[in-house]
């Protein structure tokens, strides 16, 4: 957010634009997004979306630290109940197919390997001490609480908009989410669970 106070249409732009850009970014990546589209979609001008961002990566960061916040606030993590939040992981990608696709472009175009984004800006202390505190209480299979959440995220991930099998959709029958959901809580729950079943 600008350093700034926002007057009510500021920050109606300052949201347009955000809004706009998400869908700019999630549909071209970062290269490919055009900031002409945005501001023309938005109703602004490229000196308003400088001036509250600095520059289309900036804006892509704000937008993508902002969908980091958004997916640990909306799917907060259950380690005592894994597959519990693995669903409700697939559930969020199938109301906000943009914010997997964002993540994807920022691993394509920015960050090819490692963590998805720097030390300072990991938000996943917390699901680790979480995990960690599952496996000492005999909940969760031992092993490295970073390696057991990236599982768990990848199984969610099955049908996600960047799977390379099948990209479900929020249109398609309720019953066949309901399967879906039924393997997938069950395959975590095999996957992670302390006992064996």
């Amino acid at each position: 957010m600008p350093d700034q106070p926002l007057t009510s249409r500021g920050a109606a732009t300052y949201q347009r634009i955000l809004d706009v850009a998400t869908q700019e970014f999630a549909e071209h990546g970062i290269a490919g997004a055009r900031v002409e589209r945005i501001v023309a979609a938005a109703r602004t001008n490229k000196a308003q979306l400088y001036a509250y961002f600095g520059s289309k990566d900036g804006l892509f960061d704000a937008i993508f630290f902002g969908s980091l916040e958004r997916i640990m606030n909306v799917v907060p993590i259950d380690a005592g109940d894994l597959a519990d939040w693995a669903v409700r992981l697939y559930d969020e990608y199938l109301r906000r197919p943009d914010l997997i696709r964002l993540a994807t472009w920022a691993r394509l175009e920015r960050r090819p390997a490692g963590h998805l984004v720097d030390d300072p800006h990991r938000l996943d202390d917390g699901k680790l001490q979480a995990i960690a505190e599952a496996q000492a209480a005999g909940l969760v299979r031992q092993g490295d609480p970073f390696d057991v959440m990236a599982l768990v995220i990848a199984m969610s991930m099955a049908w996600s908009p960047v799977s390379n099998v099948y990209a479900a959709t929020a249109q398609e029958p309720a019953e066949v989410h309901e399967q879906r959901r039924a393997l997938l809580r069950e395959s975590v729950r095999r996957a992670v669970s302390a006992e064996q079943p």
